[in-house]
């Protein structure tokens, strides 16, 4: 039998439990961060007054609504960030806060420390897609950076030379319509040509509502879905 979805040009892809496992993002990416992003506020404090100000616009939005209350000093790195640990310890999906960790997770990619980790169906998938001359492209909330990161140190290798774009919150948040319509531009693939596969249903619905084919990646370590929904379920690659 024939690969399902031939006539699909490209595969969206999202990254936590879809092509990698949830539990190396929480028990490895968001730790390791934690554990390292006072000293790199620190060390680049002078270089990061941009960033700082954005982080502090998020600050006052929580403070109003109570859900931080602790005292938040611009002028001191501590301060600044023990509020981005409290953004980890809530996986707020900030843009601001992802980019940082994008720069965190590069260092840590790079001296050695971290090596990312794919489902083993994964660079197979990469291969055959590519192979039929499908673009495959990446849509998370982590920056892009920290995308590019993730595939090029993977347990299996450098696989970014398989992929042709990718896409983080600045083009609109996952779980709104508006996101899959820019990122269909950008691709310059009619929407009905692009199947996108995420562990979430709102996301899976958002890109439904968009005109975009949808799959929901139900991986091992991949939280119980509960919803009812009429998306296509997939435990690997093998089958697309």
């Amino acid at each position: 039998m024939p690969p399902r979805h031939l006539t699909m040009k490209a595969i969206l892809l999202d990254i936590e439990g879809t092509t990698t496992p949830i539990d190396f993002v929480h028990q490895t990416l968001f730790p390791y961060a934690k554990a390292k992003i006072g000293e790199y506020i620190e060390v680049n404090f002078e270089n990061l007054k941009r960033e700082i100000s954005e982080i502090k616009v998020e600050y006052k939005k929580d403070l109003t609504n109570q859900i931080y209350g602790r005292k938040f000093d611009e002028k001191s790195a501590e301060s600044i960030a023990e509020y981005l640990k409290f953004l980890i310890e809530v996986d707020r999906k900030s843009t601001i806060l992802k980019s940082l960790q994008g720069k965190i997770w590069q260092d840590g990619y790079e001296s050695g420390e971290l090596k990312s980790v794919m489902f083993e169906d994964v660079p197979r998938a990469f291969e055959r897609w590519y192979g039929q001359g499908k673009t495959i492209a990446i849509y998370s909330s982590g920056s892009v950076l920290a995308q590019k990161m993730i595939f090029k140190y993977s347990n299996f290798g450098d696989l970014t030379p398989y992929i042709s774009a990718y896409f983080d919150t600045s083009v609109g948040h996952k779980r709104e319509k508006q996101s899959y319509e820019n990122i269909a531009q950008e691709l310059k693939n009619r929407k009905r040509e692009i199947l996108f596969i995420s562990d979430v249903l709102e996301e899976l619905e958002a890109a439904h509502h968009a005109g975009i084919d949808a799959i929901l990646s139900d991986r091992e370590g991949n939280a119980l879905i509960t919803g009812k929904h009429s998306f296509e379920v997939v435990q690997n690659f093998d089958s697309i």
